[in-house]
């Protein structure tokens, strides 16, 4: 019996792997295992190779495997591209329809299966998948009913029979894998799961979910992947809270209308990848100069340019903090985990009202369209605060002979009290050149220092519930791991066997990138002998930005990737002795 299985099902965009995994993974979850799974797919809607790797384990796990112990291959393709990650006595279950090979020398067990000839005799060549999954729980000893409760939801509005078609198929995808294997194979029965209920959701649900927790009625956006989920989640939800989505004509559109609706009142929220967070920058500083709360979620993904639509990078970093011309407070957050997400997103809205500022919700495609286990999350703990408004509240007559309220008042904390549209005593002039204190274009020079100086006091009061996730169990270490983003999982795993080599290893998890936590990352920095920034791009933007507001310049070392896929436990353990 083992503790975690790595499984992963390959072929052509748009022939079914989704669905594929899905079901196998939603099966595992409902028997309480713990699930961790990645998709490979390309920037087409059909067509080219995908695949979808899920690990399956007892504890709770935050990374995909080194290793494979499952393959199931609807082409060739699939087996040429993914073999290598197969370990010693790994399976592969190929279509027999295309006749399947391995490379000659692999140390692994081909089984052809008739996928498509199986579904075909059952009515429809589009049963293969379940053909598939048959085979898949042949393999790990699991009883076919284990998928019925799964297959009754997804199918049962097609009816009955339908229901039993696909259930027969699992059926037949079973019986026939234990003819061709002779029975039960070894070394792939899990151990039993602890049968707890839990979520399976990408992060980008969470993020929405959390939107809406918190209060979100209106959301503006374009769709652009690797962000796009977040829309769709929300077109399907906010309406059922009396709010609504619109898709504009283009991300400037989306930023500059998400304005409108937050100085209108409503808590708003806009989201995008790289490329669209580019066009938003001008508008983002119209956030900041007008102090109107925007929250803005940037999934990152392979750049510059249209780049690697669908592949994992952390390279808007650098842009996401200086991106905007000028100087105005900015809050930057970066969830480690699908939990987090959902906790940060209610936080954003928080802050960005309480200091009325724009604030990026940085993630990156690993953990936005990544799905995993996720334990029930505590509605309690959400909090809605808004800061200096109160639209109940009567505002006194004016001193001004003009009778203009002071919106951009100068004031010891520098947040000035906000007021919306249609509240009493609360005209003033709101525009994107520098004002005085009741939004009147002035170009005053001590007018200007003033209301720069009020609008950069903002955020030295921040308070941020967990600037950095540590794991420190020793005082002195020799390596410190410093991530943000998904990358925490992987370290996490990688940790243990670097204990194991006999190195004292540290943690910290950045969740505030801007700004930056340097009083609480200055200690860890010091007290290591060498600092490894584990971290998806090429010129070590976090490893910069650590340098910038700590120093200790001489022992940080970089471990990047960059070509597009996750790092493997395996990757991070091999680079850090290799830097140290």
């Amino acid at each position: 019996m083992i503790d975690q299985l790595s499984w992963k099902v390959g072929g052509q965009q748009g022939e079914g792997i989704d669905s594929t995994g899905e079901i196998f993974a939603i099966a595992m979850n409902r028997q309480g295992y713990y699930l961790y799974s990645y998709r490979h797919f390309s920037s087409r809607i059909k067509g080219g190779h995908t695949n979808n790797k899920i690990r399956v384990s007892t504890s709770e796990t935050r990374s995909i495997s080194d290793d494979l112990d499952i393959l199931i291959a609807f082409d060739q393709e699939t087996i040429d591209v993914n073999v290598h990650e197969l370990r010693a006595g790994g399976v592969v279950i190929g279509d027999s329809k295309f006749n399947p090979t391995v490379p000659e020398g692999s140390n692994v067990r081909l089984y052809s299966v008739p996928f498509t000839e199986i579904a075909t005799e059952l009515g429809t060549s589009l049963m293969k998948n379940m053909v598939a999954i048959g085979a898949t729980s042949a393999v790990l000893g699991l009883p076919v009913e284990s998928y019925k409760e799964v297959v009754e939801e997804i199918f049962s509005r097609k009816g009955e029979k339908v229901v039993q078609k696909n259930m027969e198929a699992i059926q037949k995808g079973a019986d026939r894998f234990n003819e061709l294997a002779g029975g039960q194979i070894d070394g792939f029965q899990l151990n039993k799961a602890d049968g707890k209920k839990r979520m399976f959701m990408i992060g980008n649900d969470a993020i929405a979910l959390g939107f809406v927790a918190g209060g979100v009625r209106f959301m503006s956006a374009y769709p652009i992947t690797p962000a796009s989920e977040i829309m769709e989640y929300l077109i399907k939800k906010l309406p059922e809270f009396g709010g609504t989505v619109i898709q504009t004509e283009d991300e400037i559109a989306a930023c500059t209308m998400a304005i409108g609706a937050n100085y209108a009142g409503v808590r708003t929220i806009t989201s995008s990848a790289g490329p669209g967070l580019s066009l938003m920058m001008e508008a983002l500083g119209l956030s900041g100069m007008t102090e109107v709360p925007l929250v803005v979620v940037d999934t990152q993904r392979g750049g510059p340019s249209t780049g690697l639509p669908t592949k994992q990078e952390q390279s808007d970093l650098m842009a996401m903090i200086y991106g905007t011309h000028g100087e105005i407070p900015k809050v930057v957050m970066a969830p480690s985990t699908v939990e987090e997400a959902f906790y940060d997103a209610v936080e954003a809205l928080n802050i960005s009202e309480e200091y009325q500022c724009p604030v990026i919700l940085l993630t990156d495609l690993q953990l936005s369209l990544g799905k995993q286990s996720v334990e029930p999350l505590d509605f309690s703990k959400v909090e809605i605060r808004r800061g200096k408004l109160d639209p109940a509240q009567a505002l006194p007559d004016s001193d001004d002979k003009d009778g203009y309220f002071k919106r951009y008042e100068v004031t010891e904390d520098g947040v000035s009290p906000r007021v919306i549209p249609g509240m009493k005593n609360g005209i003033h002039h709101v525009t994107g050149v520098e004002h005085d204190e009741t939004g009147k274009p002035s170009e005053v020079a001590a007018n200007r220092q003033k209301q720069m100086d009020k609008r950069l006091r903002k955020l030295n009061n921040l308070k941020f519930n967990v600037p950095v996730v540590k794991h420190t169990p020793h005082e002195e270490a020799d390596i410190l791991l410093v991530g943000f983003n998904s990358t925490r999982g992987v370290i996490e795993e990688a940790m243990p066997r670097l204990e194991a080599e006999g190195l004292k290893v540290n943690h910290a998890h950045i969740r505030l990138v801007h700004p930056f936590p340097a009083d609480e990352m200055k200690p860890l920095v010091e007290s290591a002998k060498t600092v490894i920034v584990v971290e998806h791009n090429a010129t070590g933007q976090l490893a910069n930005i650590l340098k910038m507001n700590v120093g200790q310049h001489e022992k940080i070392r970089n471990l990047l990737k960059y070509d597009g896929n996750p790092f493997l436990p395996s990757e991070v353990v091999m680079k850090c002795k290799e830097l140290v």
